[in-house]
């Protein structure tokens, strides 16, 4: 909360951000920060910080991030980590700094050239995402593994949660999806070849309406895609926390920055990108980041863990931003470079793997889609299923709700 001296900062500590801030570094290592800075440099009193990737999610009151409104940012009550506690959030911009003189844009990610020697990118990513994993394995060592840890892993069975998997191998795996979908048969697949332990939640429609008003709640999102992305993940973490976990390991970040998007692969026939190379369209998906973290976040938050983000981490997006196109794809194979890296760790199944995006891999959309037109939402709405997620949020009990 806002005010406390313990949770002013979230992410890294001060004086890194303090060199950051003076050197304008982007990537001055860990896994992002935000939240309250005291004596930064070159500038008078607090500021409000935010990392590059908007890793850490931060609101202030909309009222205080205007300039000529006399609140300021930084007092006690404008600000927090959690939207729900300020009476009219706004996302303070990734990059950002904001004060009393207002909202600056201070760290952009380096637009690096691409790395010329083929080997020598594909060693700084297998170093970087190394020295990532092996950070995160020792946090859970540190964190209390000899008494049963603290630590899962949400697992769908691809190159991502495999990779983070294989570096905590005693921390339990969890999936959730429903009955018969590609992630949950995935994951049992990818399990049983990495010889792992893994807890399967079936959602049922019950679940998924709860969850639905859930994470439109913790997030501030209502549209069909947020919604159906972030629910898997909910309920993945919430069966976690369910079994006393506190942090929930997850890929976030590797599609983005490695180019495992299927737009990424022809972007000059591609209408979804406006870049015509693979490194252009690569660059488009990852400024999608800090919304797609934000939600992510809140939505992990809500249900009880803490995300570790190891392939988040400032080593690792560095190599990813340095690779040649094709590293990133080489024909129909996307995320050369991180299979490449994976090779050595999981199962050739696991590091192969074709992952289908979650909101379709568990099922979810279509589900969501099912419930709303049981509820008389039908196709030949316009958004017929944004409609129905508003009748959820609005505690209303449409027809059909629940029928499974």
């Amino acid at each position: 909360m806002p005010g406390s001296p313990a949770s002013d900062l979230r992410g890294t500590d001060p004086d890194r951000v303090r060199a950051a801030l003076r050197d304008a570094d982007p990537l001055p290592g860990g896994r992002g920060f935000a939240g309250l800075l005291a004596d930064p440099p070159d500038r008078e009193g607090p500021v409000l910080v935010r990392d590059a990737l908007g890793r850490q999610p931060l609101f202030a009151e909309a009222a205080a991030l205007d300039p000529e409104s006399d609140r300021r940012p930084t007092e006690p009550g404008a600000w927090a980590f959690d939207r729900a506690d300020l009476d009219d959030p706004e996302p303070v911009p990734a990059g950002s700094v904001a004060s009393a003189a207002g909202t600056e844009r201070v760290w952009r990610l380096p637009d690096a050239s691409p790395t010329a020697d083929r080997d020598a990118a594909l060693a700084a990513v297998d170093d970087a995402v190394s020295a990532a994993l092996d950070d995160l394995d020792a946090a859970r060592s540190a964190d209390g593994a000899e008494s049963g840890g603290d630590l899962a892993v949400a697992f769908s069975g691809g190159v991502d949660s495999g990779l983070v998997a294989a570096a905590v191998p005693e921390a339990p795996c969890y999936v959730a999806g429903f009955e018969g979908s590609h992630d949950v048969a995935a994951a049992r697949d990818a399990a049983a070849a990495m010889g792992r332990d893994l807890r399967a939640v079936e959602v049922t429609h019950d679940d998924l309406t709860r969850a639905v008003r859930a994470v439109a709640a913790a997030t501030g999102r209502r549209n069909p895609m947020d919604v159906a992305i972030a629910v898997p993940l909910f309920l993945t973490a919430e069966a976690a926390a369910a079994d006393g976990v506190d942090r929930l390991a997850v890929g976030q970040g590797a599609d983005e920055l490695f180019g495992g998007y299927s737009k990424v692969v022809d972007p000059a026939e591609d209408p979804r990108v406006e870049a015509d190379t693979v490194r252009g369209a690569r660059t488009e998906t990852v400024r999608t980041l800090p919304a797609q973290l934000e939600r992510d976040v809140l939505a992990l938050r809500a249900a009880g863990v803490e995300p570790a983000t190891p392939l988040l981490d400032d080593r690792v997006v560095a190599a990813a931003l340095a690779l040649p196109d094709d590293l990133l794809v080489d024909g129909e194979e996307r995320k050369v470079a991180l299979r490449r890296v994976a090779a050595e760790r999981v199962p050739a199944s696991v590091h192969a793997a074709d992952k289908k995006a979650v909101q379709y891999g568990t099922y979810v959309s279509r589900e969501l889609d099912r419930l709303a037109r049981q509820a008389g939402f039908k196709r030949r709405l316009d958004d017929h299923v944004g409609k129905y997620v508003e009748s959820l949020c609005a505690d209303e009990k449409p027809a059909g709700e629940g029928r499974n």
